[in-house]
Parts: C-alpha cells; sequence; structure tokens
C-alpha cells in the first residue's frame, strides 16, 4: 500500500521587536550587550526564558504593560537560566529603549525624563538624561534597604573560590561578606588587579561557603583601576544563572556601597564611586554609583551609565 506523509499543521508565530544595546557605555560593542523586547505581553514565562536563553546573553529583558499605580511599565528580566527580581543594566537599558522609542518621529508624547518600571523588588525610577535630544545617561534609584550578612568565618574559603590564595585578599576591614540590593552576591576585595584578573570561579570550591552565602554569584574587586577617575576596579561570576563572567552588573554595583559601610563605616554625606568592568572580558564598562546614608545605613542607591544601540530585529515566537 502506498503510504501518505501525515499532515502537520503549524499555529503561525507571533512577530515580536527587539533591539539590542550595549549599555554602560558609549562605545558600540564595549559595555554589557542586553536584549530587549519592548512590547512583549503574550509571551508566557517558559517563552521568555526559551528567547533568553536563545540570545544567551548575560540578562534579556521582556517590557510588559503595568497594572501597578504610578508604574509606566512591568519588567521581565531573564538570564539564560532564571528570572531575576532586578538588575542593573535590563532596568537602564530598557530605559533607553522606551525613551528614544518616545522619541522618534510621530510619537504620540513628549519624550519622558523619568520612567518608573515595575520589577520584582517593586517600582525602580529612573531618570533619563538627553543629549541632543536623545537619551544619553540613565540613572535608576534604588531605595530598597539593602542586606549585608556576616564575614565569612574562612576568608580563604572566598579566595579558593575564585581559585586564588589567601595572600591575595585584601585582607584587613574588608572581609568577604555577601550584601545584597535585590540580588545578593559574595563581595571579595582582593589586593589588586594582577590578582583580579588570575581569578577565575571554581565551583568545585563552592560547597565550603554554601552555608554562609545565599547565593553562588561572585563579585569580586580591587582599589586598583587603570583610571584614577574610576577608583574600583571589578569582575562577576554567576555560572548557575548561566553567566560565566558578566560585563558590567548593575546590582552588584548598587549593593557594594552597604558592603562597602559594613566594613569601613562611610564619612558623612554622599558617595560615589566609578566602577569600571569586563576590561577583562574586552568589554570595558563604566558604572556610576552614588549612596545616600543615615544613621550609619545605606537608605539610597543610584546607579547610572550610558547606552548605545546597537541592532534591531523581529523574532518570532
Amino acid at each position: 500500500r502506498i503510504l501518505t506523509p501525515r499532515r502537520t499543521y503549524f499555529c503561525p508565530a507571533m512577530p515580536y521587536a527587539f533591539e539590542t544595546v550595549d549599555v554602560f557605555t558609549h562605545t558600540p560593542f564595549t559595555g554589557n550587550p542586553l536584549a530587549v523586547f519592548p512590547e512583549a505581553a503574550g509571551l508566557s514565562d517558559e517563552r521568555m526564558q526559551q528567547i533568553a536563553r536563545e540570545f544567551n546573553l548575560s540578562e534579556t529583558v521582556f517590557v510588559h504593560p503595568s497594572g501597578r499605580s504610578g508604574c509606566d511599565a512591568r519588567l521581565r528580566i531573564f538570564t539564560p537560566a532564571a528570572e531575576l527580581p532586578f538588575a542593573g543594566h535590563p532596568t537602564l537599558g530598557a530605559a533607553f529603549v522606551l525613551a528614544r522609542r518616545a522619541a522618534l518621529p510621530g510619537a504620540s508624547s513628549a519624550p519622558p525624563e523619568r520612567l518608573v518600571l515595575e520589577e520584582g523588588i517593586g517600582p525602580v525610577a529612573v531618570d533619563i538624561r538627553r543629549r541632543d535630544g536623545r537619551p544619553a545617561f540613565m540613572r535608576l534609584r534604588n531605595d530598597l534597604r539593602p542586606r549585608v550578612w556576616p564575614a565569612l568565618p574562612e576568608a580563604a574559603a572566598a579566595a579558593a573560590a575564585l581559585s586564588l590564595g589567601s595572600a591575595d585578599l585584601f585582607g584587613g576591614d574588608f572581609a568577604p561578606a555577601a550584601a545584597s540590593c535585590g540580588v545578593p552576591f559574595l563581595f571579595v576585595a582582593l589586593r589588586g588587579r594582577a590578582a583580579l584578573g588570575r581569578a577565575c570561579f571554581d565551583p568545585g570550591a563552592w560547597p565550603r561557603l554554601a552555608a554562609h552565602v545565599p547565593a553562588p554569584q561572585v563579585y569580586a574587586f580591587a582599589f586598583d583601576p587603570e583610571r584614577p577617575e574610576a577608583p574600583v576596579r571589578a569582575r562577576m561570576f554567576a555560572p548557575e544563572l548561566g553567566v560565566g563572567e558578566d560585563p558590567a552588573t548593575g546590582s552588584a554595583a548598587a549593593a557594594l556601597p552597604a558592603y562597602l559601610n559594613a566594613c569601613r563605616p562611610l564619612p558623612p554625606g554622599p558617595a560615589a564611586w566609578v566602577i569600571e568592568q569586563g576590561v577583562e572580558m574586552g568589554r570595558p564598562s563604566r558604572l556610576h554609583v552614588e549612596a545616600e546614608h543615615a544613621g550609619g545605613a545605606i537608605t539610597t542607591v543610584y546607579v547610572g551609565g550610558e547606552a548605545v544601540g546597537i541592532s534591531s530585529g523581529v523574532l518570532h515566537a
């Protein structure tokens, strides 16, 4: 007998526009790359995770309508392996794309100077500074009270997690400890750029730390930058999130002031840092961090940076 092929019926895929931008830089192909879906309503959680895995960037952000009063949009932020409640470069990159779209000819309203974005940690306000009418510098405000965990009882274990020795640690008041301003990180201060350059995450060393650290994201840094205007040089490793190394980590930068203040109380008045990250990856980034503190505690953190558009297209999902 003659066999006829079985018919297969396909549902037509919906087109979803996306843009890619480089965040924490004004130079294309540096900074932290990000994919932004500015109109993502209709995508399921599973599909968003699949798309993030397909792009395979540190994060992909999906913009949805917000049902929360006072919020302009809702952000869903995915790494290749998991969803995050907050992240810096997706927040700033999404604000850059939304502000740029509002500035296009034919837009129905004036370009915004501030956007309030609903995230897993709550509303996050982003101020937008323009250059020649276009968004150029975005600064988010995080009012979430940061948490700092006790210093690790065994500092050498933190060095081992970075494939380093105890002599590579900065030491003194700056003992390795975890801190969070929405996403937890283990902060490890190193002696200098040489040690930072040798750092490599060792998953086999992590079990010694698991009982003392809320999550296996490691933020290594040194007070030894290449440029004097950026007093901190950093690297961030998060293999369990599908991110071997991140070129720029705004959520870690937001928690850094709380860690530093716990190690050595900050002097009165506002404090500010510029962090260089991603240099070892060939994607140099610059993160601008400011912190307000009162009563010995960090009350508000600002994280800012530039962004530049790279590409646009349509994904059929």
